[in-house]
């Protein structure tokens, strides 16, 4: 579905109880090219409540059908509408919970069916979820159940470098035992095809170490020595541009110098650190190896400043911007 040039994104607004619905609806408001190719998937009155909020100047537009989009509005689906007599604002609500699933739920349905474009999804609160009757450790594993995905990673981009990690929302311990040289060389394959969508012809890419100097030969460790630089072999030897195992306390340096593109890092916390300290408002969360677009805001429903017109929408803006540029390309 394509408006002025754009694809038709779905923004799906998260758990209604944190900022979500704020930064989606700052994002729109601050371009009109955005504002018409994009329809918000959640609760018309909360929307209501923050354009209220906030004093925006964009009549708000309840969506009949997916022909019924106004331009010059904010289009809403109203899913499942819900008031703040419904639920508290920055409280963690099982109707909330539920609510934010059945939002990201109807726009996956739409866009495997290609009736809409790239999703991006603001942030749902996983304790909530849970409550709400969805047992889920977020919106990646959320996505990959309802698309059928077997094969996935979780991606931060940002200008200054990106990341892809072998695993994400799993204990220390798991993750070690994640690292297989199967499962990075996914990993490995997934990033360059990310990158290349993104339009980087050669991405240079650099697996990190999973142990202090990169296990020393196996002094440290026997996982980059037996399964990390094996699949990096690997990758080489289908012509990627990959270097590692580097070690982790220099490989993210080394990224945000410019000498690569993209990092493959073995565990969540491995990954993010670095990218919340150098992209915090301006890194997004991309969903790799799946049949449709996806990408994110890089923070969390941030209950508490919800409701109080001061969370920033920089991450919601770069999300944004980045579906469409991988819609382009993948097109």
């Amino acid at each position: 579905m394509i408006k002025d040039g754009l694809p038709i994104l779905a923004l799906t607004m998260g758990d209604p109880a944190g900022v979500g619905p704020e930064v989606s609806l700052k994002a729109l408001e601050s371009s009109s090219a955005l504002r018409n190719s994009t329809i918000i998937f959640g609760s018309a009155s909360v929307i209501a409540f923050y354009q209220d909020l906030l004093q925006t100047p964009s009549p708000l537009h309840v969506m009949a059908s997916l022909d019924d989009f106004e331009q010059g509005s904010v289009n809403v689906i109203n899913v499942l509408d819900l008031s703040f007599k419904d639920i508290a604002i920055g409280k963690v609500s099982p109707v909330a919970g539920d609510a934010a699933y059945r939002y990201i739920e109807k726009a996956i349905s739409l866009a495997m069916t290609g009736k809409i474009g790239p999703i991006v999804t603001a942030p749902l609160n996983k304790e909530a979820l849970h409550l709400g009757g969805h047992q889920y450790a977020g919106h990646t594993e959320i996505l990959a159940t309802l698309t059928g995905t077997k094969t996935y990673a979780m991606m931060l981009w940002s200008e200054i470098m990106s990341v892809v990690h072998v695993s994400t929302h799993c204990s220390l311990r798991e993750a070690c035992n994640r690292v297989k040289k199967a499962r990075v060389l996914d990993c490995i394959h997934l990033g360059n095809a990310a990158m290349q969508q993104l339009g980087v012809a050669k991405p240079r890419l650099a697996v990190a170490g999973l142990n202090p100097h990169s296990g020393e030969s196996g002094i440290f460790g026997r996982e980059d020595r037996d399964e990390i630089t094996p699949a990096v072999e690997a990758a080489q030897a289908e012509g990627l541009n990959v270097t590692g195992p580097v070690p982790p306390d220099i490989v993210f340096l080394k990224a945000s110098q410019g000498k690569f593109d993209l990092v493959v890092a073995m565990y969540h916390d491995q990954g993010h650190i670095p990218m919340k300290l150098l992209a915090f408002d301006s890194a997004v969360n991309v969903t790799l190896g799946l049949p449709i677009i996806r990408t994110s805001v890089d923070h969390g429903t941030a209950f508490d400043i919800a409701g109080r017109g001061i969370a920033r929408e920089e991450s919601m803006l770069w999300a944004l911007k980045i579906a469409n540029r991988l819609a382009e390309h993948r097109s």
